[in-house]
C-alpha cells in the first residue's frame, strides 16, 4: 500500500507545484499584447488608440470591424440640402461618391492618440452636376411679367412675379465639399432672383377707344389720364375691333392713297395744311389703320373716316409725344 500511495502523493505534489508556479507567473508577469495585421501587412494594435478620429468620426477603442462600420455608416448618411422652403436629402451613392474607409481604418490602428485620420473620398463632379441640374429643373422658375387685360372697359394688370435660378456651379462645389462626414452640415443652395422685365409700377401708356362713343381714353397703366373726342370709321369702312399696338410714329407724314375703291385715282399728298393725316401719324398693327390728326375738325365725334381714328391736330400732336411705339390699343364696339 505504501508503494501505491507514494507515487500518488508524488504526482499530486507535482501537480500542486505546477499550479503554484502558474499562479506566481500570472501575478508577476504581464500577458503578451494582442495585435492585428492591417491590409498593408503592418502589425498594429487590435483596438484604436484613445482620441483617434477618422474625418471627425470617433473610433477610439474600437476594433477594426467596428471602426469600419462606424465610418461607413457616417459617410453613407444623407446630405441635407435646402432649396427655398424645401428640404432635400441625398446620399453619397446617388452622387457616385465613394470613400476609402478600409485604408483610413488601417491608418487609425497605427495612429497615435488624439490623431484625426483623413478619409479619402473619390467624387464624380459630372454626376453631381447632373443631380444639381435635376434640382434646377424642378425648383427654378421664370420671372413672370405683369400682363394687361381689360375689365369693364378699363385696363387691368396682373401681379408680376420674380423668378428664381439655382446657382448650379456653386451648388456642385458646396455639395462636393460637404461629402466628408466632418462637414455634414445643412447646405443652403443659393437661388438668384430674376426680376420681371415688365411690372405694374413701370407699365406705360394704354389707349382704349370706344368706337360707338367716338372717344379715346389714355391711361398710364391702370390710371386714367385723359380723354379725347375722335372720329372713327363709317359703316362702310368700320374701324377694326380688337387689341392692337402702335407700330410706327411719323411726324409730318405723307399721305398715300390706300388700295381701296374710295381712293382710286388719287395721288400722294406731301406734308402741309392740306394733308388728310394732319401733322402726326401713329400707325397700328392693323394694316392701313392709324391714329392721326385731321384738318376736318368738324368730323370729330362722328363715324366719318375710312377706318382710321381721327383727332384734332393739336391733340394728335400731344398724344404723339406721350405714347411710344408698342403702346397697346384696345378698340371696343361701345
Amino acid at each position: 500500500m505504501k508503494r501505491v500511495i507514494f507515487p500518488l502523493l508524488t504526482v499530486s505534489g507535482l501537480v500542486a507545484a505546477g499550479l503554484l508556479a502558474a499562479v506566481v507567473l500570472a501575478a508577476g508577469t504581464p500577458p503578451p499584447a494582442t495585435t492585428t495585421t492591417t491590409t498593408t501587412g503592418t502589425t498594429a494594435a487590435a483596438t484604436i488608440a484613445s482620441g483617434v478620429t477618422i474625418a471627425g468620426v470617433a473610433v477610439a477603442g474600437l476594433a477594426p470591424e467596428a471602426a469600419l462600420a462606424a465610418v461607413t455608416r457616417a459617410f453613407g448618411a444623407p446630405l441635407e440640402l435646402v432649396i427655398g422652403n424645401t428640404r432635400v436629402l441625398v446620399t453619397p451613392d446617388v452622387l457616385d461618391a465613394a470613400a476609402g474607409t478600409q485604408k483610413a481604418v488601417d491608418r487609425a490602428l497605427l495612429a497615435a492618440a488624439g490623431t484625426n485620420v483623413p478619409l479619402g473620398i473619390a467624387t464624380d463632379a459630372r454626376q453631381t452636376a447632373v443631380f444639381v441640374a435635376g434640382l434646377a429643373r424642378r425648383y427654378d422658375r421664370d420671372a413672370a411679367d405683369t400682363r394687361l387685360f381689360l375689365r369693364h372697359g378699363r385696363p387691368w394688370l396682373s401681379r408680376e412675379r420674380a423668378g428664381l435660378r439655382l446657382d448650379q456651379r456653386r451648388a456642385v462645389r458646396d455639395v462636393l465639399a460637404a461629402l466628408s462626414p466632418a462637414a455634414r452640415e445643412t447646405i443652403v443652395l443659393v437661388q438668384r432672383k430674376l426680376k420681371p422685365k415688365l411690372t405694374r409700377r413701370g407699365f406705360g401708356s394704354v389707349l382704349v377707344i370706344h368706337r360707338g362713343q367716338n372717344r379715346l381714353f389714355l391711361y398710364r397703366g391702370t390710371k386714367y389720364q385723359r380723354v379725347f373726342g375722335v372720329a372713327t370709321g363709317q359703316s362702310a369702312y368700320p374701324t377694326p375691333l380688337g387689341r392692337f399696338a402702335i407700330a410706327v410714329k411719323w411726324k409730318n407724314p405723307w399721305w398715300y392713297p390706300p388700295d381701296s375703291p374710295w381712293a382710286k385715282g388719287q395721288k400722294p399728298i406731301p406734308p402741309g395744311l392740306g394733308n388728310p393725316l394732319g401733322t402726326r401719324w401713329m400707325g397700328l398693327t392693323s394694316p392701313g389703320v392709324g391714329i392721326h390728326g385731321t384738318p376736318d375738325a368738324a368730323s370729330i365725334g362722328y363715324s366719318a373716316s375710312h377706318g382710321c381714328i381721327r383727332m384734332r391736330i393739336s391733340e394728335a400732336e400731344w398724344l404723339f409725344n406721350h405714347i411710344d411705339v408698342g403702346t397697346t390699343v384696345f378698340i371696343l364696339p361701345h
